[in-house]
């Protein structure tokens, strides 16, 4: 089993995004309910911040809840959101004592107030923190994050503020919910779904897609190594030949 230590610390990815995926089934095959799953995922969440503080990994963003889990049952909504308030009370000491900065990115002002004003206050009391950022994807989802984008420049082509023909990439990436962020390095995804669902499309573009047979709250420190490793081993091209890289 690796570890840490058997990592290249020069080849470390910036942005390391995580699709936490499994909860339902982990908790279906122990014949419990469906919460007891997202309840043993929060451990996963820790161990995972942790590790990546560890790494000095700079931007870990983690897919909370998508703008497509409001169809879920009502229960494990419910649940899902006492989780949250709860977990950030709970950890704030754990970010403060990683040097980590809290931010989130999704339609927020569709949670719940007080999960609201928990979000807020931790964002708040961590803002000045200067190691890894974690951010937690809330009621996000990436076609509605590139629609805000576009509809906010067309705005602002509307009103002669910018101009077509001066929209690039930049532009793009300055209207969207990542805009203080690079892109993804490295897209993991618990559970063995091979699927994106609708997690920052644009921003994985040449992203190295990594898929483990673990469900989430199994998920631990040497199964973030192995992905690690993965990417380490891997050649990123981002469209030019193996020659050209040499």
């Amino acid at each position: 089993m690796h570890t840490l230590e058997d990592l290249n610390k020069d080849k470390l990815p910036k942005h390391v995004a995580i699709i936490m995926d499994g909860n339902g089934r982990w908790a279906k095959e122990r014949g419990k309910l469906r919460v007891f799953g997202h309840e043993n995922g929060v451990e996963a969440v820790r161990n995972t911040v942790e590790s990546c503080a560890k790494l000095e990994i700079q931007f870990l963003t983690l897919y909370a809840f998508s703008t497509e889990n409001w169809n879920r049952p009502k229960v494990e909504i419910q649940t899902l959101m006492r989780l949250l308030v709860a977990s950030l009370r709970k950890e704030m000491k754990t970010l403060s004592k990683n040097n980590i900065r809290l931010r989130a990115i999704g339609k927020i002002d569709s949670l719940p107030s007080k999960a609201q004003k928990e979000l807020s206050e931790v964002i708040s009391k961590t803002s000045n923190n200067t190691g890894m950022t974690l951010t937690l994807a809330l009621s996000y989802g990436s076609r509605e994050e590139i629609k805000s984008a576009v509809t906010a420049i067309a705005t602002k082509v509307k009103n002669n503020i910018i101009s077509p023909e001066n929209i690039d990439e930049t532009v793009i990436n300055t209207h969207l919910y990542t805009h203080f962020m690079p892109d993804v390095d490295l897209l993991i995804r618990t559970s063995g779904e091979r699927r994106i669902s609708n997690f920052l499309l644009w921003q994985i573009a040449y992203a190295e897609l990594y898929f483990i047979d673990v469900f989430w709250p199994d998920f631990r420190e040497h199964h973030l190594v192995e992905a690690i490793l993965s990417y380490q081993n891997r050649e990123r091209r981002f469209g030019k030949t193996s020659e050209q890289l040499n």
